[in-house]
């Protein structure tokens, strides 16, 4: 019991300490970039007076460690700041938009796993061989060539010249708010209206999206498989497994993949984390109103409390996925305890 508690106590600090490092990063960003939050805030018209009073009110009078400290105190409350460029809260605008996120990251990650982790598997049964010098070759396609890149030439293909997937965007136009808001999460949310017209075309406008983000996701997934499996396959209980007369598809799939579930599951984890905080360029290019494309135009509106906002958020997910998968690793492997 007393070892369990210091287990928690360890883990309960660790990830104060992570957060509060969150915190201080933003916070010093927010200070450092060449963004004048009082000028987004009043505008380049605004006379001296009123910006200095903006200045005071929004506390940018006080010393640093002062503002940090209000800083602190108002993200642990939720409270982040008003948006510049939708005059709502930051909090609003990123419930609003991260299941968009969470939308795509999740059906990429499934497509990665999906494809990933069989390649994984043949690649190192047929190891030196040409099936793993194919998907090694893949693998090396999906994690050298720039992900914009890839989104542009499939937008021109399939959806410009072959015309058989939907422009950008999550829904054609004429189907928005024909479903209620419940989860956002299109697909959830349709399902559960029964409208199987905007499921259909939610998922059509999903396809070319996630191929994309799954793409990248398979190729790492695909690659820590194949490392994975060749360990296993070095090791003597596949000799012994062999030796004993069970079938050679019994030892592969389920001898030495069972073995790699749990560090697999690490690798996942992360790879799933990635696309949540990694998605910007694909929805930007996708028009996908995710966080990563609402972070980017915040950007460039100069609203740094949206920036911010949106950039804590991701590195919480960040930090929640890895502590996911750290308890999913013990529990699931005696050894890590």
């Amino acid at each position: 019991m007393l070892g369990h508690a210091n287990a928690l106590v360890k883990l309960a600090a660790t990830l104060a300490l992570t957060f509060f490092g969150l915190l201080l990063v933003t916070f010093l960003i927010g200070r450092v970039v060449p963004i004048d939050p009082v000028l987004a805030a009043v505008g380049d018209r605004a006379s001296a007076a009123v910006y200095e009073r903006a200045r005071i009110e929004m506390g940018l009078d006080l010393p640093l460690w002062q503002q940090f400290l209000i800083y602190v105190q108002k993200v642990l409350t939720g409270d982040f700041g008003q948006s510049v460029l939708t005059a709502q809260p930051v909090l609003s605008d990123i419930a609003r938009v991260f299941p968009a996120t969470l939308e795509l990251a999740t059906v990429a990650t499934f497509l990665g796993v999906l494809f990933g982790v069989p390649m994984g598997v043949i690649a190192a049964v047929h190891q030196g061989r040409w099936p793993d010098q194919v998907i090694r070759l893949l693998g090396l396609i999906g994690y050298s060539v720039p992900i914009f890149w890839l989104g542009l030439v499939a937008l021109l293909v399939f959806y410009a010249k072959l015309q058989i997937v939907p422009g950008p965007g999550r829904l054609d136009i004429f189907y928005d708010d024909l479903v209620p808001w419940v989860t956002g999460v299109l697909l959830i949310d349709a399902a559960l209206a029964r409208n199987w017209i905007v499921w259909q075309n939610a998922l059509s406008h999903l396809v070319l999206p996630s191929a994309i983000l799954g793409y990248f996701s398979l190729a790492y997934i695909s690659r820590m498989t194949r490392s994975l499996m060749l360990e296993q396959l070095r090791q003597e209980y596949i000799l012994t497994a062999r030796v004993k007369g069970l079938s050679e598809t019994r030892v592969i799939w389920r001898h030495a993949l069972g073995n790699t579930a749990v560090p697999l599951i690490t690798v996942i984890a992360l790879s799933y984390a990635n696309l949540l905080e990694g998605s910007v360029l694909t929805e930007i290019i996708f028009a996908w109103p995710g966080l990563g494309f609402y972070i980017t135009n915040s950007l460039l509106s100069a609203d740094m409390n949206a920036v911010l906002g949106g950039t804590i958020v991701v590195g919480s997910v960040f930090i929640a996925i890895n502590l996911l998968s750290d308890v999913l690793y013990r529990t699931l492997d005696p050894r890590a305890r």
